[in-house]
């Protein structure tokens, strides 16, 4: 029995869950990287009329919402995140009516619009830093950023011992305007990225205004950009060691997951909530919601962040950071399920993103190599894990987001020369590897042209000469293809009522390396070995990543394949 397919969702019902004020409970949201996703002015730099064009592809493929990395006034040192106007768009992608024009196209499409908010630090170009600097020691304007005096006989040295996540000091010391060597600001990231202090009232005060000024253009919701960081521990202590890259994610760091996060957004939350009235009779708004970025030790201090009074998703680090293996797999669920469950939050669920190796790729490596990863791998292998993988990903309750392009089974492009690549954390001595512009290479449209559909003017980053027959053209309508497996799939998702909204799941008994479990009467087996299984056949068989074939109420599944069944 070959790969089972159904027809894409009609618009009818796509207009119809727009309604649900419960909307985000169940969302497959799509993330684009606008700079790499369409180019409509030929210039070679992704921009919001190209995404806006290509509105009626993600509604054909299935997604419930699209969530768009930055795309404000910035000098572009860390593509985009660092924000030197949160009231603008910065021109490379155009302005403020192709945001509005984008927005209302989206809504009309039954799709809504989920914007970057990055509100732990802005760039060195922001009117306030610039400001700092030029009026020297004693600025109030200093107040809202971390500016501190040096250690040593001369202050040469940096305020405490913290390193950026980019790998270095987390401190620059500033000229001062009489030419002397001056205070040091806090950067967490990169040095043109200064840390806000969130203690000072102005800072509070103008994103609760930049908040208002998104969500009356008519955005769905914000998704925020290091939701762990904005709070610093007081007296900002030294760490004590030095690696401090390799205690994130284990441990509680002074400059990460504070308590104090959460009063921010119990603030936040009572603002969106004004957007987001009940439904009435002749229907209305759906809720707004935040979705937070938040890097935490364990998914149980993840939950904290979506308590009822605070954030409405966060995303699933520990589940991305998951190996292709079975009981790694079972053990994240159960802790997630189980962390959300006292919270009413839903699972969220996720592969891949702008800041990590594709999933193809990361699987088609041996296992414990990390999300950052410089081999191509076994492409045909890390492919099939990557199609099982997603149809396990989609089966689970609750929320799941899918990064562009990988609904066309690309794989990172790990053999781009060092003088493309953009990656700040690149240029850097220590840190991160600095290879996330591998995931970030233009999405390939067409068979040819110059940049393979993406626009007229070539691409900021080279395309690989494969990329075509990965393309949105060679894919479309083709039985198998990886694109129209997460079409089925997400048709599938919308129209099995077990499928989406939940927060638990009834695993059955399996072979070991596979895992199998219930939803009501429908049931997801992943075979995640490199050997075919034989299991019960539970129904009849809706979708699958491979062939799977079929006797005497036995499925023979096979290596790296998921199968979804119904007994309906």
């Amino acid at each position: 029995m070959s790969q089972h397919s159904a027809d894409p969702a009609p618009n009818s019902a796509v207009a119809t869950v727009a309604k649900r004020r419960d909307w985000w409970r169940d969302a497959v949201i799509y993330q684009v990287y606008p700079r790499s996703f369409a180019d409509s002015n030929g210039d070679g730099m992704g921009d919001l009329e190209g995404v806006r064009s290509r509105l009626p592809y993600l509604r054909d493929l299935g997604v419930d919402a699209v969530w768009l990395s930055p795309f404000y006034a910035s000098p572009q040192a860390d593509a985009g995140y660092d924000v030197a106007d949160y009231r603008a768009v910065d021109p490379m992608f155009g302005n403020l009516l192709d945001a509005d024009a984008l927005i209302r196209d989206a809504h009309g499409l039954g799709l809504r619009i989920i914007v970057d908010l990055v509100p732990n630090h802005s760039s060195d170009q922001h009117e306030w830093f610039k400001r700092a600097l030029a009026e020297g020691p004693g600025s109030p304007l200093r107040d809202r950023y971390y500016f501190r005096p040096g250690k040593g006989e001369n202050g040469e040295l940096p305020p405490n011992d913290w390193e950026s996540i980019f790998g270095g000091p987390a401190w620059t010391r500033v000229t001062e305007p009489d030419g002397t060597p001056g205070e040091w600001y806090l950067h967490l990231f990169a040095p043109e990225q200064p840390d806000f202090n969130w203690e000072h009232p102005a800072v509070g005060d103008e994103f609760r205004s930049i908040l208002r000024f998104w969500l009356d253009m008519g955005v769905d919701g914000f998704r925020i950009d290091v939701a762990h960081g904005m709070v610093k521990a007081k007296g900002l202590p030294d760490l004590g060691s030095h690696d401090q890259l390799k205690l994130l994610g284990n441990d509680v760091m002074p400059f990460f997951d504070q308590d104090g996060v959460h009063d921010i957004y119990r603030q936040w939350r009572t603002i969106l909530d004004e957007y987001s009235p009940e439904l009435s009779e002749q229907g209305g708004p759906p809720e707004r919601i935040f979705v937070a970025e938040a890097w935490t030790p364990t998914v149980e201090r993840t939950a904290n962040y979506v308590r009822p009074d605070e954030l409405h998703q966060a995303f699933n680090f520990q589940y991305l950071g998951t190996e292709w293996d079975a009981p790694e797999l079972r053990q994240v669920i159960d802790r997630t399920l189980e962390a959300m469950r006292p919270v009413g939050a839903p699972a969220t669920w996720v592969l891949s993103n702008h800041d990590v190796t594709r999933h193809a790729t990361r699987f088609a490596n041996p296992p414990g190599l990390g999300t950052q990863i410089r081999t191509a791998g076994d492409r045909e292998l890390g492919l099939r894990r990557a199609r099982a993988a997603s149809l396990l990903m989609l089966a689970l309750p609750g929320s799941a987001y899918v990064y562009q392009g990988e609904e066309l089974g690309l794989p990172d492009v790990v053999d781009l020369p060092d003088e493309v690549r953009q990656d700040p954390a690149f240029f850097r001595g220590e840190g991160q590897d600095g290879f996330r512009d591998g995931c970030r290479v233009p999405i390939p449209w067409t068979r040819e042209g110059s940049s393979y559909g993406f626009g007229s003017g070539g691409s900021w980053l080279p395309q690989p000469a494969s990329w075509g027959e990965l393309s949105v053209e060679a894919q479309r309508g083709v039985a198998g293809s990886t694109l129209e497996l997460y079409r089925s799939a997400l048709a599938v998702r919308r129209s099995q009522p077990d499928l989406g909204v939940g927060d638990s799941i009834e695993w059955l008994r399996a072979p070991e390396g596979v895992v199998a479990f219930r939803r009501g009467e429908f049931v997801c087996v992943a075979n995640t070995t490199g050997e075919s299984v034989t299991m019960p056949a539970y129904g009849r068989v809706l979708l699958s990543s491979d062939e799977v074939t079929e006797a005497d109420g036995e499925a023979k599944v096979p290596a790296d394949t998921t199968v979804w069944w119904t007994a309906a």
